[in-house]
């Protein structure tokens, strides 16, 4: 799904007035409209709303939203949050709307601030309609002091298509903001609806396109996506198909010490559906990777005394590669410097695509531009934040701009498509366009997890057409498996098995389509589809 710029939001709404002929008061009522159905579907018991209003379009849709949940019904309170006579255009339009039909509008300012809240606490939802998307600059006086107030109040939020105090264009957060627990964005998300740590403000994200053309959407240039479950497919399978429909994986993984890493990867490879994995191992690995994953095949790599790959290992794997679709290297392999020098042999020799994770990427410190000699479009690198720090010789990337500059430098330098593991993980191609993955959670930050994500990796790019519906798949399907996890263990208990555990129901889901349909005018969208799924 595309992520707007504030621009772009700004180009489909004129484009509606203009093209379509629909006046700015007709979107407003539609918003308004869609809101109100999304009140009904997401918060069924609330009954009293308490609809807090600026001086703006946003506003405005609070007004139009107060009008709507009157008629259907609702106790609604709405407090203005600046003078009446400081609204303007349709804004001002839908006040007097609301006075002619009986709904009163209480003026808030500071010396009067304190006794709204207080009745702004005896309501069951707050709706956040102060400001829109436009924001320029951190928020200040009585809205601030309006914002830390209603943030403070153990009431659900619902913020229409921002929440306030945020940029719709950055992920960065200027100052104070609501803390929503809910958000309706209109047409498409924003970046700050998507890109933490604003998007950790959004709460569950929905979405209205508000009636207007989808091709409007998908003409803004968009470099960004959201990773979204009802628009992930999986490849189909025959009923009179057999192993070898489903791909060969080699993967070279596992030393002395860290043979749990090959067989996490080789069952998730597995799990994931994969006909054939063959695991080529250190040899003094080898028993414990035999009895761990009997269901994997398996090759013996030269290895020393000390436990680290031999240069007759990269023969060992030559001759391994025949037959095999896809080839992942990485995980429990070791940093010493000749299995370092192993593994870049393998991985820019082997005519296969390439999943490279772990010791894998490290072995490639500061060298990603050698990975670019390998055939464009069959790349895809796993790294963690440290490990991608490694990749380029940069400071580890924290912040979400930093984490955006890392991954698509990644991305270009090794002509690879990256996932940039962590807090929404981001999927890269070479020429910058990203996805952002919703799915997953903090009890994923364990040891292994890493290594089930590369054996899934593996087997979804030998089940589909291109490096990049494998990482798109694999990525979203690993997190919600996390997600299942989490619910039956919880997130602190959490550990690498439990994914390969909840990795089938995590398919299950997937297949099923259990989530809104897309042609529902009011949907969740992004993490919220999933709690959809998962409640």
């Amino acid at each position: 799904m595309r992520v707007l710029t504030t621009d772009g939001a700004r180009r489909i709404d004129e484009r509606a007035i203009e093209e379509l002929g629909l006046p700015g008061v007709v979107l407003m009522e539609n918003a308004a409209v869609a809101a109100a159905d999304m009140i009904r579907c997401r918060y069924p018991e609330v009954q009293r709303v308490a609809l807090c209003c600026g001086p703006g379009n946003n506003g405005g849709d609070g007004l139009a939203l107060a009008r709507q949940l009157s008629e259907r019904g609702y106790d609604v309170s709405v407090f203005l949050f600046c003078a009446r006579d400081r609204l303007r255009g349709d804004a001002a339009l839908q006040s007097d709307i609301c006075t002619a039909i009986g709904i009163g509008l209480r003026e808030v300012d500071d010396s009067s601030l304190a006794a709204a809240l207080d009745d702004i606490a005896a309501t069951e939802l707050i709706v956040d309609s102060l400001l829109g998307t436009g924001l320029s600059r951190a928020v200040e006086g009585l809205l601030a002091a309006t914002i830390d107030g209603l943030n403070a109040l153990d009431r659900p939020i619902l913020a229409i298509d921002l929440p306030s105090g945020l940029e719709g264009g950055s992920p960065a957060i200027p100052g104070p903001h609501v803390d929503a627990s809910s958000t309706l964005t209109f047409f498409a998300p924003k970046v700050a609806n998507v890109l933490p740590p604003a998007a950790d403000a959004t709460g569950e994200l929905w979405l209205s396109r508000l009636s207007v053309p989808s091709a409007w959407i998908d003409e803004e240039p968009a470099e960004l996506h959201l990773l979204c479950l009802s628009e992930l497919e999986l490849p189909s399978r025959s009923a009179d198909s057999h192993k070898g429909s489903y791909g060969h994986v080699l993967l070279v993984a596992g030393s002395r010490g860290k043979s749990g890493a090959a067989v996490l990867a080789a069952k998730a490879a597995l799990r994931s559906g994969a006909g054939l994995v063959s695991a080529a191992v250190a040899e003094s690995a080898l028993a414990d990777v035999e009895t761990g994953c009997t269901e994997a095949m398996s090759i013996p790599l030269s290895d020393g005394v000390d436990g680290t790959l031999k240069a007759s290992a990269v023969d060992d794997v030559r001759a391994a590669w025949s037959g095999k679709q896809v080839i992942a290297i990485g995980p429990g392999l070791g940093t010493d410097s000749q299995t370092a020098a192993c593994i870049r042999t393998i991985a820019v020799e082997a005519p296969l695509p390439l999943v490279l994770d772990a010791d894998g990427i490290s072995a490639f410190s500061g060298r990603a531009g050698d990975l670019a000699q390998r055939r464009e479009g069959t790349t895809l690198l796993t790294p963690h934040p440290g490990e991608i720090a490694r990749l380029l010789e940069i400071d580890v990337p924290r912040s979400a701009e930093e984490r955006l500059r890392a991954v698509r430098q990644a991305a270009e330098r090794a002509n690879a498509v990256v996932i940039l593991k962590g807090h929404r993980s981001l999927i890269c191609r070479p020429d910058g366009e990203l996805w952002v993955n919703t799915s997953g959670n903090s009890g994923m930050a364990t040891a292994g997890s890493g290594d089930v994500l590369t054996g899934a990796a593996a087997a979804w790019l030998a089940q589909t057409e291109s490096v990049l519906d494998g990482a798109r798949i694999a990525t979203f399907v690993h997190g919600l498996a996390g997600d299942l996890a989490a619910r039956q263990w919880g997130e602190r208990s959490l550990m690498a098995g439990d994914l390969l555990a909840c990795l089938p129901l995590a398919l299950r889901l997937l297949e099923a389509r259990a989530v809104t349909p897309l042609r529902r005018a009011v949907r969740p969208i992004g993490r919220a589809e999933i709690e959809a799924v998962l409640r």
